[in-house]
């Protein structure tokens, strides 16, 4: 059985870190996010295709060099084709039901129980759902006591929701969904084919999830989701190898080769790997990348600083993001692409 992740994004909201990295290698308490869902497989699934457009090099190297149990296909995509395009791309490597999952959503799916509902109930396709508060702020789905859904309802007003169910970004699918997607072009799977699925098939069912689900696609979440697996496992930080602590770290991810010297702190934060982080300096719910030096007495607030940055002694930078160089070559100025339809 096969997996598609769509791993092609350029990961815009989250530069910028991906000004220098794909957005599926960012840690999460320094374990790849990528690898995060390549985990969570069942064992039957047994080859994971790729979907890949940015920094392909970098992902295909982390997978030569680190065996994660399964066949790896890196599909290097010729242009961004949204989910439904990346999907059809990969159509060669589909033998039979497969499944599709975002690199960027980190959850407690049990994605072997989904997919034996799926199996059970005959379905077409087979979506994970989350429950949100905020309904007017999403697309919900109307959904039957049989988990059948039936529609998708964008923005509703609270009164009017059928539902407080949100798409959650994993798919199940039989392989004749393939032949609703246009080949080469840029397809949304959320917007184009769900709904003639619905139509056509009624074998269109939903999934829920309990627990947790964060959508990795902000500085925020990105914060968020390191927070929540720190407590989902009982710890108050994670430090990697060759890291030097003599500061107080709290609620945090620190890489390897990290060194936060004494009277510092660093809280709720993550911190990428070949740091330094100076005397009587403070970083405080901030993401700061490799190789980078937090000189002494400088304080570091609600920022996200990139690659191989230096904030000076006793400077204060709060609320922004701390990129001195040049745009990438070839980086986009704003989001490439579909976002997924919740």
């Amino acid at each position: 059985m096969e997996a598609i992740i769509l791993a092609g994004g350029f990961g815009t909201r989250l530069a910028p870190l991906t000004y220098t990295r794909a957005k599926p290698l960012l840690p999460i308490l320094n374990k790849p996010m990528i690898t995060y869902l390549i985990d969570s497989l069942p064992k039957e699934i047994d080859k994971v295709v790729l979907a890949v457009n940015y920094r392909k090099d970098q992902i295909e190297k982390y997978f030569k060099e680190n065996d994660v149990g399964r066949e790896i296909v890196v599909n290097e995509e010729p242009k961004p084709l949204g989910t439904g395009g990346a999907v059809k791309f990969a159509e060669k490597h589909i033998t039979g039901t497969f499944v599709v999952l975002n690199s960027d959503i980190i959850s407690s799916l049990n994605l072997k129980e989904m997919i034996g509902f799926h199996r059970r109930v005959n379905a077409v396709a087979t979506i994970s759902l989350w429950p949100v508060d905020n309904v007017s702020e999403f697309g919900v789905v109307e959904i039957k006591e049989d988990s059948r859904i039936t529609s998708f309802i964008e923005k509703p007003k609270p009164e009017e929701a059928p539902s407080n169910l949100i798409n959650a970004g994993a798919y199940c699918l039989e392989p004749f969904v393939l032949d609703y997607i246009d080949t080469g072009r840029l397809v949304s799977m959320e917007q184009e084919i769900f709904p003639r699925l619905i139509e056509d098939t009624k074998a269109f069912y939903g999934y829920r999830i309990s627990e947790y689900w964060v959508d990795v696609g902000r500085i925020e979440s990105y914060l968020k989701v390191n927070r929540l697996l720190l407590d989902h496992n009982g710890r108050e930080y994670v430090v990697g190898e060759r890291s030097e602590i003599k500061g107080r770290i709290k609620y945090s991810s620190l890489g390897c080769n990290v060194f936060v010297d004494e009277h510092s702190i660093v809280e709720s934060s993550i911190v990428f790997d070949n740091v330094r982080v100076e005397k009587n300096a403070v970083v405080l719910n901030s993401v700061v990348g490799e190789g980078c030096v937090i000189k002494k007495g400088a304080r570091v607030v609600n920022c996200v600083v990139g690659d191989d940055e230096v904030v000076e002694e006793n400077a204060v930078v709060e609320n922004t993001k701390v990129w001195t160089k040049p745009l990438p070559e070839g980086y986009p100025k704003r989001q490439v692409g579909n976002v997924i339809k919740k």
